[in-house]
């Protein structure tokens, strides 16, 4: 079984060597003493949510503080291949369980798309409010799925946005129920033409529970975007990321081969 994790600063574990005590402090702290009970002696990861992750043992444990003794430190390299989910904003909270389970899934970074029948609408302090709270919810989510790395939730985008963020992506693929090819075709096709040897990004792009207009499909496509279709079935605004995020990481080899 593998080690409850626990998040840190980024850089924070910079300095850590093999032996060297670490006190992670604060919330974190107090969450894993009060809740998870963790005594000397028990085992535990120490990750940044940047990739570094320090394993160890607990030396001491009291309500100030949780003393870890390095037993190692790694640094996990991210995919070249990174998965984006682009979520429409939608109601009834669908929208953070989308991203909460594409990053338990492996999502690389997530977009809030402020789509023209987004019936949720981000404005002024809200914004900031509900962006904080996307962001709370993929660390959450990469807390229990023990990652090292937190997804990063990029700025909110309306629709001319997100077609700037399709012309510079490797590969944008808008998921639509009227769409010919299947998903698994259009990424083996890509995989088989892309030449690139760096990072590159695919965009997986969801609409709202209304759908994506037709304006808005025909806008994205002449940028580059590509239609897919995800499956037999129409699935909720919840559900088609994650489901696309499982058959893009299998079809690209990251669970497999996760230096691809």
């Amino acid at each position: 079984m593998s080690n409850p994790v626990f998040f840190t600063a980024p850089g924070s574990l910079d300095r850590m060597v093999p032996e060297g005590i670490f006190v992670l402090e604060g919330p974190e702290a107090r969450h894993a003493v009060t809740v998870k009970r963790l005594a000397p002696g028990e085992a535990v990861d120490i990750v940044d949510g940047a990739g570094t992750r320090m394993s160890g043992k607990v030396a001491a444990a009291s309500p100030s503080g949780l003393e870890v003794e390095c037993g190692s430190l790694v640094v996990e390299d991210r995919p070249r291949t990174r998965l984006v989910l682009v979520q429409a904003l939608a109601k009834g909270d669908r929208d953070e369980l989308a991203i909460e389970t594409a990053t338990e899934l492996g999502i690389d970074a997530v977009v809030p798309w402020q789509s023209e029948r987004s019936i949720v609408r981000w404005k002024g302090e809200r914004a900031a409010k509900a962006h904080a709270k996307w962001q709370s919810v993929v660390s959450a989510a990469a807390k229990q799925a023990r990652r090292a790395w937190i997804p990063e939730v990029r700025a909110a985008v309306d629709t001319a946005g997100l077609a700037t963020a399709v012309e510079a992506a490797g590969l944008a693929v808008v998921l639509h129920e009227d769409a010919v090819r299947p998903l698994r075709a259009v990424l083996e096709t890509w995989l088989e033409t892309e030449a690139s040897d760096g990072v590159r990004e695919v965009l997986l792009i969801v609409g709202p529970e209304g759908g994506i207009s037709q304006r808005e499909v025909t806008r994205l496509c002449g940028q580059g975007a590509v239609t897919a279709l995800l499956g037999h079935h129409v699935l909720r605004s919840s559900t088609a990321g994650p489901a696309a995020v499982v058959l893009a990481s299998d079809v690209l080899g990251r669970w497999a081969a996760p230096a691809l």
